[in-house]
């Protein structure tokens, strides 16, 4: 009996022994297992706070950039401009959710995307600024070379216009009837009517300026109006209480006397008879001024004794 109990005892003691190894074990394990999930959750919030910072650097950098393209001069369509303001708006929900701090692994991930689409988003619209960049400076050096080209033709058109207008006034000039022979006699008239010429002053009542035109095929063959100016000797226009004004070598003159004649480049002599509003006449040298188609014709005179 006392054998038996006697060997008992040990085993009971053998088995107290495994029993405490296995707890102490066990304790081990799980302070182990305890360590390892303690670091890997150190692990991952120095991860997600890592990546929170890269994400706002990132973010930072994406609101640069649009910044950047905004601020040019390009004048933006109505979409691009919508959609500047989406991009805006995406970035500061984006920051106002990396602000809370700690994110959950699922939000890290969520945000993470978004900012990757954002991305995408920022260099599409970037491509589509510098195209819009691209096209307003083509189109403003269109705009410049249609100016520089009307500025031209607007040029040449003044310079066509104003020789247009020389060769006009040459033209003008060119159509004039000229003098090409001249006299002037003076006349008296007797009683019966009959005219008889006379050099000398004092029975003249009249004067016949003969002339005829020079030959002109530019000039138009129809009436033309003829201006008569008589100066006499002491210098002073002749008038009547009927003279007008006209205009020639661009200037307005009084004219002494008006008359037309029919002018047809044949070589015709013509005949104006002029009497004396002022009589009687002057000893001396009366000058005679013809004018038609706005110049001077020619002139000429006589002289009464």
């Amino acid at each position: 009996m006392e054998n038996q109990s006697g060997q008992q005892q040990p085993k009971k003691n053998s088995n107290v022994i495994y029993f405490l190894i296995v707890v102490v074990l066990a304790l081990l394990g799980t302070d182990v297992y305890l360590y390892l999930q303690k670091n890997n959750s150190d692990k991952k919030i120095v991860y997600q706070h890592d990546e929170q910072t890269r994400l706002q650097t990132e973010l930072d950098s994406l609101e640069s950039q649009v910044e950047q393209v905004t601020a040019g001069k390009a004048k933006m369509t109505a979409a691009l401009t919508a959609k500047n303001d989406s991009l805006k708006s995406t970035i500061k929900v984006l920051r106002a959710k990396l602000a809370k701090g700690k994110l959950t692994a699922q939000e890290l991930a969520k945000v993470q995307e978004d900012v990757k689409q954002l991305r995408y988003f920022v260099t599409k619209y970037t491509a589509d600024i510098d195209e819009l960049k691209k096209q307003n400076t083509s189109l403003t050096t269109e705009r410049d070379t249609l100016k520089t080209n009307l500025a031209t033709v607007a040029k040449k058109v003044d310079t066509l216009s104003k020789q247009n207008e020389d060769l006009g006034a040459k033209v003008k000039v060119a159509q004039a009837l000229k003098l090409a022979t001249s006299d002037v006699v003076a006349y008296k008239i007797k009683g019966s009517g009959k005219e008889v010429d006379v050099t000398r002053a004092n029975p003249a009542k009249k004067l016949k300026i003969n002339f005829t035109v020079a030959s002109n095929t530019l000039a138009t063959k129809a009436m033309h109006d003829i201006y008569v100016r008589v100066i006499d000797p002491t210098g002073n226009l002749i008038t009547a209480p009927d003279s007008g004004t006209f205009s020639a070598d661009g200037q307005d003159l009084q004219y002494t006397y008006k008359t037309s004649i029919d002018f047809k480049d044949d070589g015709t002599q013509y005949t104006i008879d002029w009497i004396n509003p002022t009589l009687p006449f002057q000893k001396g040298t009366y000058t005679i001024m013809l004018y038609a188609d706005g110049g001077t014709m020619g002139k000429t005179g006589v002289t009464l004794k």
